[in-house]
């Protein structure tokens, strides 16, 4: 009698250690399942705030770029200042042809009404809905005042995402041509 209490009481030690690690599956399994869901959430609004920081970045960029090209017109041609830019997302377009700036980016956030102009401090900011995502472009347009040209030559520079910044080496040549440099 002895030996049989013996077997069932090892086997019920065993079966009790297989149910508590079933038990400890079951609960990291749940727990897994549940931050997915979190995150299946929360990810989408992270993104959007990120977005919406490199936006407003962006802006600051455009506007630091102008405060600079308006400093050189009242010192005078030969006067130039460097601006170190960092771009972590979108694409920053130098338009040498139409002389203006411009900022593209895709996002999950709207950053004006989608479809309509919206201008401010001189910069204009255009949403466009594409699917699940938003085209935001900011315009800074000099057309008319300066002549934005690029190493000396109209034409459209592409400033996309780099591991170090960019330098912007921004030049009064005389008259009401501003030129820009790009360097990484």
């Amino acid at each position: 009698m002895k030996g049989v209490m013996n077997k069932k009481s090892k086997n019920q030690r065993f079966s009790r250690r297989g149910q508590i690690w079933v038990e400890t599956m079951v609960y990291t399994l749940i727990a897994f399942a549940l931050i997915g869901l979190v995150l299946t959430f929360v990810k989408p609004k992270i993104q959007e705030t990120q977005d919406k920081g490199i936006i407003e970045q962006s802006v600051r960029i455009l506007e630091d770029i102008d405060s600079i090209v308006s400093e050189l017109t009242f010192g005078g041609p030969g006067n130039q200042r460097v601006l170190e830019v960092g771009l972590n997302k979108g694409t920053l377009s130098i338009d040498g042809v139409n002389d203006r700036l411009y900022f593209k980016i895709e996002s999950r956030y709207k950053y004006s009404e989608p479809g309509e102009n919206v201008s401010f401090r001189g910069i204009i900011a255009n949403t466009e809905k594409k699917g699940n995502i938003n085209e935001v472009t900011l315009i800074k347009s000099y057309s008319g005042k300066y002549n934005i040209t690029i190493q000396n030559r109209d034409e459209l520079k592409d400033v996309t995402r780099a591991s170090t910044p960019y330098k912007f080496i921004i030049s009064d040549k005389g008259g009401s041509v501003i030129n820009i440099d790009v360097t990484n």
